[in-house]
């Protein structure tokens, strides 16, 4: 069966060969059809990003995913370089910048933290949609569909049967989405786009 949606995954790490989490998540798609997935940090260690090569990419692709560690409420510096650089007016917001029109976005980030750690309470604590606030706004002006974010908390914590079960997830909503088995409607009642699954 053809994939109805092109899905482009980049990940965003600088210590991917550290990552218990992120590369089990990556290992479980990277087989899949119609899955494109792009080491960022392998391809642009200078930070000398292509922007030309990256806008192509995008072009040619239905679902673009940013996957990466949940540093310090946000994303590891390389992909605030890449949406300064690429994201640019006139191609992605602007008044000709209809590039991206219609394209899916999501996030897909992995934190240490539990999910006790981000229930709003007493106004000390932020949720990850909310964290994420930045993000969604971004999609936003470039006149894209943001969709929830695939989240795994706690994954200092997370045994191997966890981990493995994080990935087999993982690779259910991809899968999902690549095949256009849900509405959006349905997609955006949820927090997390895993609670889809579970």
């Amino acid at each position: 069966m053809v994939p109805k949606k092109r899905i482009l995954i980049l990940f965003f790490h600088p210590l991917a060969h550290k990552s218990r989490v992120n590369r089990v998540l990556i290992n479980s798609v990277k087989e899949m059809e119609g899955i494109t997935i792009k080491n960022m940090y392998d391809l642009y260690p200078d930070f000398h990003i292509d922007v030309k090569a990256e806008q192509r990419d995008l072009l040619n692709h239905d679902l673009i995913i940013w996957q990466h560690p949940f540093y310090w409420y946000s994303s590891p510096s390389l992909l605030k370089e890449w949406i300064d650089l690429v994201l640019v007016h006139g191609f992605a917001y602007g008044r000709e910048g209809k590039a991206l029109a219609g394209k899916q976005i999501m996030t897909a980030i992995t934190t240490g933290g539990r999910n006790e750690a981000y229930i709003p309470e007493d106004g000390k604590r932020y949720s990850v949609p909310q964290l994420l606030a930045p993000f969604e706004q971004t999609v936003h002006l470039c006149r894209m569909n943001y969709l929830p974010p695939f989240v795994v908390h706690g994954t200092h914590l997370l045994e191997e049967r966890d981990i493995l079960e994080a990935g087999s997830n993982y690779r259910k909503v991809i899968q999902m989405l690549r095949d256009e088995s849900l509405s959006e409607e349905e997609i955006r009642k949820e927090n997390y786009i895993n609670h889809i699954i579970l």
